[in-house]
């Protein structure tokens, strides 16, 4: 099977491109080889490299940013999607698209499954949402796989601010009151590919899905255990890491309270379980320590 994946130079990009192996062919394009924004340029190497589906982890992340860049942020996570997925119609592919749980506002007391209803707070929920949207019009042959809060050895994450600023100083004030479920990037490269092995295969089974880890947690409860693994490893300046509310630290962007997302449909249709984030932040800290 031949995956083209864009965004290679993102965290889920770069965990996919590393499960390339011998029955997986792994086209990894990075901004710089297509950028998503460019219609033509994705309908040509679509095209040009003919590949049993196409995997979109291309994304503009910078939540805060958005609100001063919105065009930039829907060119990228709206006008993107929809040249991709007009791509794939063309070439009678599927197309699995990479989305997230800040299409949600926060609201609901419970996790968030696939049929409620979106209500996004801000720039970044709004655009991933369009863009959606965008796939949903153009393509019949999609899966959309909503994830959260995602973390690697790579890019720019909460695990690796926490890591350094859990060098830097003595106390952290993390917001205890924002509630999800933080996911590696590994885990979600592989539930992207057990999907598009089994669609591939034998198609259908297309909609949207949600893929997060657990237990679920609060970005403080998560700092917590980032913490608790960085002392494992060596000394780090931090004594202590206070919960604060989210009013105490005010950011551009509103982020939901509750995003946390019911994962029950994609292990029914597909068998991927919830994966637990925990044993996959140990191996990210013991991979950040090493470096």
């Amino acid at each position: 099977m031949t995956l083209l994946v864009t965004g290679a130079n993102g965290q889920v990009g770069h965990a996919l491109a590393a499960m390339a192996s011998a029955d997986l062919e792994i086209v990894a394009l990075g901004r710089a080889r297509l950028d998503v924004t460019d219609a033509d340029a994705v309908r040509r190497l679509v095209e040009a490299h003919a590949p049993d589906a196409v995997v979109n982890a291309a994304a503009y992340t910078a939540v805060d940013r958005a609100e001063g860049e919105p065009d930039l942020a829907f060119a990228v996570n709206r006008d993107g999607p929809a040249h991709l997925a007009g791509a794939c119609a063309e070439a009678g592919i599927p197309l699995l698209h990479v989305s997230t749980d800040y299409v949600f506002d926060g609201a609901k007391e419970g996790p968030y499954t696939e049929d409620d209803p979106v209500a996004p707070l801000g720039v970044y929920g709004r655009s991933k949402w369009e863009g959606e949207e965008a796939v949903r019009e153009r393509l019949d042959r999609h899966v959309i796989l909503r994830t959260a809060w995602v973390f690697s050895d790579h890019g720019h994450n909460f695990v690796k601010t926490m890591l350094r600023l859990a060098r830097e100083r003595e106390v952290l004030r993390v917001v205890a009151d924002q509630h999800g479920g933080p996911t590696a990037a590994s885990d979600i490269a592989d539930a992207l590919v057990a999907v598009a092995r089994q669609v591939v295969a034998a198609p259908g089974r297309w909609g949207t899905y949600h893929v997060a880890g657990r237990p679920a947690t609060t970005w403080h409860g998560f700092a917590e255990a980032i913490v608790e693994e960085a002392r494992r490893h060596g000394p780090v300046a931090v004594r202590a890491v206070e919960p604060i509310p989210t009013a105490a630290y005010p950011t551009p962007a509103r982020r939901p309270a509750h995003s946390v997302l019911d994962t029950a449909k994609i292990t029914a249709a597909f068998g991927v379980e919830a994966p637990d984030w925990r044993p996959a932040l140990a191996r990210v800290v013991a991979r950040l320590a090493g470096a």
